[in-house]
């Protein structure tokens, strides 16, 4: 889960790494209150998930609080990248002397944690990575010790931060260190990381991403979730408790069990929709190791809910839970949901194979549902999936 800014800034404060006062609205009208209580001049940011915010003209600094209004005004309602903007942060300014770049990520490649840092914050670090390599400092950090004093002073020296500034930010690193560590994050970056001009080391902007797998322990997490803006699909699929991502431009439904099986069935059906128009898959829907009537009735209902879904590939391998209890499943829960008013009038293709596929398919012949159609192979049954989709 990505956060806005001013959620990343929250956690700082939290942590007690340094951050500057700032109000979030959605109004223009209310940037005028909050200015005069942050001194009058303030920066007004727009708060969206993407970078580059500056370059679009979604950061402006406000002289007075009726520029305030006027800036909040602009920046309101402007899309970025895609991104439009319903809230703006107004925050203190600062006298900038020096702008820097740290940050902490799970460096999936080494399987371990990494730390990044560079003297020359303020610009896109990809800009950074690519023209200046050696500008960037790339630390591994250990999962078990972690940052240590010892081991933000080796990040500091290997960035080669000012000697003046080196104290406060083996401080700060270490609290950020917390933030990543406490807040069960994947990602947790300031740029910049500014030098004022009276020498106080401050993280002017935060960028966060939190591990949604780590949910269970960290309840509070949930009231950073950005709803509005939440695929209504994903959202009621997660309500019960259903592996599903919505995806842009597709018409085949897919309901696999094993995230390796369904990566696999959407990569099947893209090639096979090629020769259909470009057919595309819709979604990604893993009902994992269970396939009850109640499982496969959700998983169902949550993909015949998108209007885009015009056929439903359900591609299952039977290990643990058996063919035919998939089946008795399919069965049961197109049952249900025709007893729940449900409209159910799009084609399903099923594929079944492994454990007791024999007995599974033949409760599927005998139950002769119109809508249900049998195919034996995956790149069969992916086939007729898209050639449904395109009629």
């Amino acid at each position: 889960m990505d956060l806005f800014e001013y959620q990343a800034k929250d956690l700082f404060a939290k942590h007690d790494v340094p951050v500057l006062a700032g109000e979030v609205i959605e109004t223009p009208e209310a940037a005028r209150e909050v200015a005069e209580r942050l001194g009058g001049r303030a920066v007004v940011k727009a708060q969206v998930k993407t970078g580059g915010r500056g370059k679009a003209g979604g950061v402006k600094l406000a002289a007075d609080p009726e520029d305030a209004v006027e800036k909040a005004r602009a920046i309101l309602g402007m899309d970025i990248k895609g991104h439009t903007v319903h809230r703006v942060m107004l925050a203190e300014t600062a006298d900038i002397a020096e702008e820097y770049y740290v940050s902490f990520l799970l460096d999936r490649t080494n399987r371990t944690f990494l730390a990044m840092a560079s003297i020359e914050g303020g610009m896109e670090i990809e800009e950074v990575a690519a023209t200046k390599p050696e500008a960037l400092a790339r630390i591994p950090v250990d999962p078990i010790d972690g940052v240590t004093e010892a081991k933000a002073r080796e990040i500091v020296q290997a960035a080669r931060f000012p000697e003046e500034v080196a104290g406060q930010v083996v401080e700060v690193l270490q609290r950020l260190w917390t933030v990543f560590i406490e807040e069960d994050a994947l990602l947790v970056e300031v740029n910049p990381l500014v030098k004022t001009a009276e020498g106080k080391i401050i993280a002017l902007d935060g960028k966060v991403s939190l591990d949604a797998n780590a949910e269970f322990r960290q309840p509070g997490h949930a009231a950073l979730e950005d709803k509005a803006a939440a695929n209504p699909l994903e959202a009621a699929a997660k309500e019960r408790g259903l592996n599903y991502v919505k995806l842009e431009g597709g018409s085949v439904g897919i309901i696999g069990n094993g995230a390796g099986l369904v990566m696999s069935t959407l990569d099947v059906v893209a090639y096979a929709g090629e020769a259909h128009g470009g057919v595309k898959p819709a979604n990604f829907l893993d009902i994992g190791g269970g396939a009850s009537a109640e499982v496969m009735a959700n998983g169902l209902e949550i993909i015949l809910g998108d209007p885009e879904v015009k056929s439903v590939f359900v591609n299952v391998f039977g290990g643990i839970t058996a063919c035919d209890a998939v089946a008795n499943g399919i069965v049961q829960a197109l049952e249900l949901l025709k007893s729940k008013g449900e409209n159910v009038s799009k084609p399903l293709v099923v594929r079944l194979d492994g454990n007791n596929a024999e007995l599974g398919r033949k409760i599927l012949t005998d139950a002769d549902h119109p809508l249900v159609e049998q195919v034996d192979t995956m790149d069969g049954a992916a086939n007729r999936a898209a050639e449904l989709a395109a009629k």
